[in-house]
C-alpha cells in the first residue's frame, strides 16, 4: 500500500532520517521501533506531509505522494493520529470528531461513523459535549484516534500511542488498534513500547540513527537477542 524509497529528511543541516526504505502492504500491521532520536516520529511526518524531504520517494497505491499536502493526503486515505494526541482542548468532544471528517460531506455516513467510534470508545459517548481539554490522557489518546477514524482511513499511522498512559488504559488502546485493523485498516505503528508493538504487529523494523537497522516478522523481532537487550530491557 505504501512504498518508501530512499526517503532522508533533515532538519538545520542535520540529518534525521539516512535514506530509508521499507513497505507496508495492505492489511498489514507494521511497526517502526526504536530509542528517542532514531527518526521513527519523523519519518510518520515525511509520509504525511508535514515536513519535506529532502531526497527519496513516498509511493501510495501505486501514486507518488512524496510532494502532496497534508490535507490531500487525507483525501487519499492516510489518517495520522500524532505523539501528543493533538486535540483541541478547547472544542468538544464532538467537534474534535467532526473536524476529522472535514474533507467529507456525507453527513448521514459522518453521523454513522461517529456512532462508530462512540461504539469503540463508549467513554467518549459520555462526554460527547465536554471540552476536550478536560479529559484524562487516556480519553485524550481515544479521541485523537476517533478523530482520524472520522477521515475514514485506508491508512493509519500512530504515533507513541501508549505514552504516558496507565497500563489499563493501554490495553485498550491497543485493543482498538487491533479491532481497527481488523476491519480492514492498514496499520503502521511507531511505539516505544516495542514488545507491545511486535506483539501486536505482523512485522517490524527497528530504526537507530536515521537508518533502518533490522526487518523481520514481528515473532523472529522479539526472540532476537540484540532487539531484546537493547529494546525489550533484558539482559542476555
Amino acid at each position: 500500500m505504501i512504498e518508501v524509497i530512499g526517503l532522508r529528511v533533515a532538519y538545520g543541516g542535520i540529518a534525521a532520517v539516512k535514506g530509508i526504505d521499507f513497505a507496508v502492504g495492505a492489511g498489514e500491521k507494521v511497526t517502526l521501533i526504536g530509542a528517542n532520536g532514531a527518526g521513527k516520529t519523523t519519518t510518520l511526518k515525511a509520509l504525511t506531509g508535514l515536513v519535506r524531504p529532502i531526497a527519496g520517494r513516498v509511493r501510495y497505491n501505486d501514486a507518488d505522494i512524496t510532494a502532496l499536502a497534508p490535507h490531500k493526503l487525507v483525501m487519499r486515505g492516510i489518517a495520522l493520529v500524532p505523539e501528543g494526541r493533538g486535540i483541541f482542548p478547547r472544542l468538544t468532544v464532538t467537534e474534535n470528531l467532526d473536524l476529522g471528517a472535514y474533507c467529507r460531506s456525507d453527513m448521514a455516513a459522518i453521523r454513522n461513523d461517529r456512532d462508530h467510534v462512540y461504539a469503540l470508545f463508549p467513554r467518549l459517548a459520555e462526554r460527547g459535549r465536554q471540552a476536550a481539554g478536560t479529559l484524562s490522557g487516556g480519553e485524550q489518546q481515544m479521541l485523537a484516534i476517533g478523530r482520524a477514524i472520522m477521515s475514514r482511513p485506508s491508512l493509519l499511522l500512530l504515533d507513541e500511542p501508549s505514552m504516558g498512559l496507565a497500563p489499563l488504559i493501554v490495553q485498550k488502546i491497543f485493543d482498538t488498534i487491533r479491532e481497527i485493523a481488523a476491519g480492514g485498516v492498514t496499520i503502521l505503528l511507531v511505539e516505544q513500547n516495542a514488545k507491545l508493538a511486535l506483539e501486536t504487529c505482523d512485522r517490524g523494523y527497528v530504526m537507530d540513527s536515521g537508518t533502518i537497522i533490522l526487518h523481520d516478522n514481528a515473532a523472529t523481532l522479539l526472540a532476537n537477542p540484540q532487539v531484546r537487550r537493547a529494546y525489550l530491557g533484558e539482559s542476555i
